[in-house]
């Protein structure tokens, strides 16, 4: 992973190519003290090792090592793409009063795709904490030199510039892909995306020449950069972050396109204002820690922190444009 990322505005919302939304309808943070916050259960969707899995324990070791937090336990439960624990949680809601569930936008996409039959609505958003942009990554020895090249060829020939990624068709990196194209003027439903069932495997065909382009997030991306194998053309943030100032946006060169992956918290049905605002009166003073700053720079995480209300309507949001994408993709 890399090393310390720019702190983003606490307050700050982003989406493809959405802007920032606040709304006041959550109690003061203020006027609820952290001291009251005594455990957490950590429901994860996935299996040890991953996104959500590291999101989850690593704000559990912040918040308890902290002192934030009298005590933290941790439950993996993998299945339906993460339906089988959303499930779980809305079906055993009235013994889940402690129970925060981590996910991500997956969530939004595939409700929308009906992988699973709920959606966050089931649910009681509680706070989004981290995010990680998207990037788009060329071998060290390509002959593009930035992103706007790549859209220029493209436009040319669609065929001509394929596109790997380290998961399905309509998955999180095919659709920031057609969104970036799309932005640029060009046909979405032309990208020539690769699935592979694996990063490294999109890795692999980046550099075997069976793809001209991999789509991933920005701090696998980076991490790939130092083995000196690839260079990245682009990545979706607003702006440039302060830890690869050298990495340009794509809105800088032109194309009108942001994402951030989220990742965040939901409680379960019937959980009160009163415990939401307790959960994001804690989470907030969490990112003030050295013991946070030690698990977001081991993670390379970028701070997005989403208070209830502002996270809500940001999932509003999100949902909206993937899934006017994903309509005119045919996913939907």
């Amino acid at each position: 992973m890399f090393g310390k990322t720019t702190k983003l505005s606490r307050r700050l919302v982003l989406s493809m190519a959405a802007a920032a939304v606040s709304v006041g309808m959550a109690m003061p943070l203020s006027s609820v003290s952290a001291a009251d916050m005594e455990k957490i259960h950590f429901l994860i969707p996935g299996g040890a090792g991953g996104g959500w899995d590291g999101t989850a324990r690593g704000t559990g070791e912040a918040l308890t090592k902290s002192g934030l937090l009298g005590s933290a336990s941790f439950e993996n439960m993998s299945g339906g793409g993460g339906g089988k624990a959303i499930a779980h949680l809305i079906e055993t809601a009235e013994r889940q009063g402690d129970t925060l569930m981590v996910n991500s936008t997956p969530i939004v996409i595939r409700s929308l795709t009906k992988v699973f039959p709920q959606s966050f609505r089931d649910l009681v958003p509680v706070a989004g904490v981290i995010g990680d942009y998207a990037a788009f990554v060329v071998p060290a020895d390509s002959k593009y030199k930035s992103f706007s090249e790549v859209v220029t060829d493209f436009k040319a020939d669609p065929k001509s510039v394929k596109i790997a990624g380290g998961s399905a068709r309509g998955s999180m990196d095919h659709l920031v892909a057609a969104q970036a194209f799309k932005a640029a003027g060009g046909d979405p439903k032309a990208v020539k995306y690769i699935p592979y069932d694996a990063g490294g495997k999109a890795m692999a065909g980046l550099l075997s020449g069976e793809t001209a382009l991999l789509s991933t997030g920005l701090s696998e991306a980076l991490e790939l950069e130092r083995s000196g194998q690839v260079r990245i053309l682009a990545m979706t943030g607003a702006n440039r972050i302060d830890d690869a100032p050298e990495i340009p946006t794509l809105t800088e060169q032109g194309i009108d396109a942001t994402f951030v992956n989220w990742r965040g918290f939901f409680a379960a049905p019937g959980t009160s204002k009163e415990k939401v605002a307790a959960y994001n009166a804690t989470l907030e003073k969490m990112y003030d820690t050295p013991e946070w700053e030690t698990v977001r720079s081991r993670n390379g995480w970028v701070e997005v922190f989403q208070p209830a209300d502002v996270f809500y309507t940001f999932l509003e949001e999100q949902e909206g444009i993937i899934g006017n994408l994903m309509k005119e993709l045919g996913f939907l």
